[in-house]
């Protein structure tokens, strides 16, 4: 369903780029996680596949479908859910900025209507579908920016830290809505730096570091390699990968 091989790409100023020949699939039905700190790559990742930026090197497919070549039928079959603002319009109500997407995708207003309220039932928005967004709460805004990105129901999501900055009850319905994406045999990619969040979610466990893939592997052969503590899984990882790159940095001086 997804695959990555060999992505670069570097942004002007920087001195190393900040996603470097990542590569990696995931398969359909599979919900993997970019497990990363901040800055570690992961959103500069997952802008390539939705094709926001086209990458230096290195191919992504999507379905088969080139970022690069087809990024039209790329972007039919994905959903994203960028981190931080979530883009919307305050003036519009949910269902209008909802509907606004839906327009885009060339979806009819019939069917519009009903993946409108099935979404607003999943992510218990029915008593704020029609309040414009600007008098939204933080998880408000996100569960409507949820489901603008799956309003033409794709088959794979991206989801940027989808949980950052929500309460406990939002929080919970993006994960429950997450594990009926997998139900449904939607392919589920999604970062975070949350190791617990990682550990309930995840079937493929992506660990990525300055821009590179330290480990990448089933949640299951993780555990078996490392054992059960995750968070020292990952510390054991970057650390490692500070090392490796402090003697680049002394060999190149």
């Amino acid at each position: 369903m997804l695959s990555l091989i060999g992505i670069t790409k570097k942004f002007p100023g920087q001195m190393k780029p900040a996603a470097e020949n990542i590569t990696f699939e995931v398969k359909q039905g599979e919900v993997a996680a970019l497990l990363g700190e901040n800055g570690a790559g992961k959103t500069t990742t997952l802008r390539v596949i939705s094709t926001m930026l086209k990458p230096d090197r290195g191919t992504c497919t999507v379905m088969g479908h080139d970022s690069v070549n087809t990024p039209g039928r790329v972007r039919e079959a994905v959903g994203m859910l960028l981190g931080g603002e979530t883009g919307l319009y305050d003036r519009l109500t949910a269902r209008e900025n909802i509907s606004y997407f839906a327009d885009l995708h060339g979806m009819s207003r019939e069917v519009q209507k009903e993946n409108i309220k099935a979404l607003a039932g999943i992510l218990g928005m029915e008593d704020y579908l029609d309040k414009r967004c600007g008098t939204f709460s933080r998880g408000m805004k996100q569960k409507t920016a949820f489901a603008r990105a799956l309003i033409h129901n794709p088959p794979v999501i991206l989801l940027d830290e989808p949980t950052t900055g929500l309460d406990v009850s939002s929080s919970k319905t993006v994960r429950d809505f997450i594990i009926r994406c997998k139900d449904e045999g939607r392919t589920v990619l999604f970062s975070s730096h949350n190791i617990d969040e990682v550990k309930k979610l995840a079937d493929r466990i992506i660990i990525i570091h300055g821009g590179i893939v330290r480990e990448n592997r089933t949640r299951e052969e993780l555990i078996n390699k490392y054992g059960d503590d995750l968070e020292s899984v990952f510390i054991s990882i970057t650390s490692a990968g500070n090392d490796e790159e402090h003697r680049e940095r002394g060999s190149n001086g």
